[in-house]
């Protein structure tokens, strides 16, 4: 696959074929990462990386357009399909530019949004105060009201919601593992007349694929979305409107040419391939699995009496307090576990003690496990091996017996080139 490169670029060569080796021969479970189709890779390294787009199809700037167009449109109508919507952009080169741009089309500088804190589960475009978009939009965050249960505190958040009168309330995680209650987000919002956004980028793949509810369903005007993770395509992002064409013409003005120049139309070719095969019912049977192998992990966690955020999973991602449980930080497990081939990232929980770059906790998921076509049994060991190895983490001779078992698993369920 890479006969150009290795006859031009060894350096370069030679890192990929490491990096091949290494997701060939290691479990992956970072949660926000995933494998992609040979057809996604085709279509990411397509000649569409040569052509210039601005602007949107039948309204671009240059000429040489009938292919991307089509591209576009394509892309356009299996997102709006899969999430059962009536607009999309899917120019946003990830997710972050797209709850930029999405701020930028629905409020003005000053205006206020209301958002999940991070150490609760939120993410850093939600208004962290270390991003530049905290300087330009006021913040204010509700929390969950029982870190045991992960119930979200809905009673205090419509309090600061009247409070506060939030142009937007923002529904969305990074690091959370419950479902969240849609129909009461749209609730408060018409008390005080905000938009509702649900960033949907983690469980986007599980809406698609109809294991978790759909926020349009209950009401909401806007969900924004990475298009890998858990929808399992390229790299970059999306926003999608429920019904509001006024809305929707302010989302495509934000993104071109408010925030980005040419789209990246590659990746909006690998999107289309990607919507595609989340259209198909083997999709909808690898949504079902990836919750099936997520509560196989939990059941190991539970068992060993180690604490995880929430009490469990309703989605694809764990976070468990290993400093807690075990008295092992959270960098320290993600480096024992990468050690034996066990991929996954270390995380702040709830009121965090501990710093970020050596916090308590660790996150992991089930969506790179099962593409491999993983099930229970195999979820099931792998949390073992996990625990073991935080465990016994200065045994290298056990650590060593554990890094042979989880190569021996990985090269029985090799990474498929098709998913459909």
């Amino acid at each position: 696959m890479y006969d150009y490169i290795k006859n031009q670029d060894t350096d370069i060569f030679s890192a990929l074929e490491g990096e091949e080796k290494r997701e060939a021969e290691g479990i992956e479970l970072i949660p926000s990462e995933n494998y992609v189709s040979r057809a996604v890779r085709e279509a990411n390294g397509s000649v569409f990386t040569n052509k210039y787009s601005e602007g949107y199809p039948g309204k671009r700037y240059y000429g040489g357009q009938d292919y991307t167009d089509e591209v576009e449109r394509i892309a356009i109508e299996r997102a709006k399909e899969l999430f059962n919507c009536k607009f999309a952009n899917v120019q946003p080169l990830s997710g972050a530019p797209a709850n930029v741009a999405m701020y930028f089309a629905l409020m003005e500088p000053g205006d206020t949004v209301l958002g999940m804190d991070l150490s609760h589960g939120g993410h850093l475009t939600h208004g962290h105060p270390t991003t530049w978009i905290n300087k330009i939009f006021n913040f204010v965050r509700y929390k969950m009201k029982d870190t045991e249960t992960g119930e979200i505190d809905y009673e205090a958040l419509r309090e600061v919601a009247l409070r506060e009168k939030p142009k937007i309330i923002l529904a969305g995680f990074s690091a959370y593992s419950r479902e969240l209650d849609y129909a009461k987000f749209v609730e408060i919002a018409k008390e005080v007349g905000a938009y509702t956004v649900a960033d949907m980028a983690h469980v986007a793949g599980l809406i698609a694929g109809g294991v978790l509810r759909n926020p349009f369903e209950d009401g909401f005007d806007v969900i924004t979305t990475t298009t890998h993770k858990t929808l399992r395509g390229p790299r970059g992002g999306m926003i999608l409107t429920r019904e509001n064409e006024e809305i929707a013409k302010k989302i495509d003005k934000a993104v071109f040419p408010g925030l980005q120049g040419g789209p990246h139309m590659n990746v909006i070719a690998a999107k289309a391939v990607a919507f595609g095969e989340a259209l198909t019912p083997a999709f909808k049977e690898y949504a079902t699995q990836v919750l099936k192998n997520a509560k196989a992990m939990e059941a190991v966690f539970k068992k060993e009496n180690i604490r995880m955020l929430g009490g469990g999973t309703d989605n694809h991602l764990i976070l468990a307090d290993v400093f807690g449980s075990l008295g092992v930080t959270g960098q320290e497990a993600e480096t024992v576990l990468d050690a034996v081939g066990i991929t996954l990232n270390k995380n702040m929980i709830a009121d965090e003690s501990r710093t970020a770059m050596d916090p308590s906790g660790i996150r992991f998921g089930t969506p790179a496990m099962t593409t491999r076509g993983m099930k229970e049994e195999e979820a099931t060991r792998i949390a073992e091996i996990m625990i073991a190895a935080m465990r016994e983490k200065d045994n290298e001779e056990r650590l060593s017996v554990l890094k042979e078992e989880v190569k021996k698993l990985c090269l029985t369920f090799p990474v498929p080139e098709s998913f459909v």
